[in-house]
């Protein structure tokens, strides 16, 4: 019993072939216990209606609020536990969802879909953001994350609301529940999949929308292990230092050793400072 969630904006040209093919596919797996919902995020053309015509449930908007938003409410929406969302664009191979459900029947609390392929990387300019938050996650989470933001993903309804208060609700939420899940201990693991060219145009906002997403990275260490970025700003901190000392021996200048001392300073605080949000989130999970 699979309930799959699909938040479409203006995807009219593509909706009706993505619900038909996961129709299709889920037949095969699961017979007829499954769903398909489309989440409408407030689109301006008739996505909504050429989604009920090929089969979907739909879920409307009233007017755009963000692919996480979206996927909040069909997630609301499902009739059963099991969730599977992906993307209305025709990226994610929906034939490679059975192999996902299969995966995540072991016991898995999240199943993910690690993009390949060259229109994974899409652009110069897009593709060294992703790995600015990945090396920022994956410090984070202590563990190598081949996908941090992967639209195509396997979990539990029952375990995923729990979070919902701490999830982003724009292009965000998937890069918050890879954070949410891991910093709580939950059984996360990845499976390759191909990627392919959209249909449409994109609908991401590169600076601003990898803006937002840094900014909830930075939320979630916060909230789930805060000493993770305090211990990296006082690294950055010694660091400072270190250049600072050693540019003062090579050039005896006087004011590189007080910015090397005060850097290390700066350094010490702000470590302090993380043992004390860190005493504070453990008084605060009791």
């Amino acid at each position: 019993m699979v309930s799959v969630v699909i938040p479409a904006y203006n995807e009219n040209n593509a909706i009706a072939a993505t619900v038909q093919q996961v129709a299709e596919t889920l037949k095969t797996c699961c017979g007829e216990n499954y769903e398909v919902i489309v989440v409408d995020d407030g689109s301006s053309d008739d996505t909504g209606a050429v989604a009920m015509e090929a089969g979907a449930r739909v879920v409307r908007h009233p007017h755009n609020v963000g692919y996480g938003k979206a996927l909040k409410s069909g997630i609301g929406a499902a009739e059963y536990d099991t969730i599977v969302i992906t993307d209305a664009d025709g990226t994610y191979p929906i034939d490679h969802i059975p192999v996902l459900l299969e995966k995540f029947s072991e016991g898995f609390d999240m199943v993910v879909g690690a993009r390949t392929g060259d229109h994974y990387k899409e652009s110069a300019l897009k593709w060294p953001m992703r790995l600015l938050l990945r090396f920022l996650v994956e410090w984070t989470a202590g563990r190598r994350i081949p996908d941090i933001n992967s639209g195509l993903r396997v979990f539990s309804k029952s375990a995923v609301t729990g979070y919902f208060s701490h999830l982003c609700d724009t292009f965000s939420f998937t890069t918050s529940l890879t954070l949410a899940y891991m910093m709580t201990g939950r059984f996360v693991t990845y499976l390759p999949i191909p990627y392919a060219k959209r249909i449409g145009k994109t609908k991401v906002r590169l600076w601003r929308d990898s803006l937002r997403t840094l900014q909830f990275i930075v939320q979630a260490i916060t909230y789930y292990n805060p000493l993770k970025i305090y211990l990296l700003m006082a690294l950055l901190c010694s660091l400072i230092s270190v250049v600072a000392f050693m540019g003062g021996l090579a050039f005896h200048l006087a004011t590189a050793f007080l910015l090397c001392v005060g850097a290390m300073l700066v350094g010490i605080l702000v470590f302090a400072l993380g043992l004390l949000a860190d005493l504070l989130r453990q008084i605060m999970a009791k």
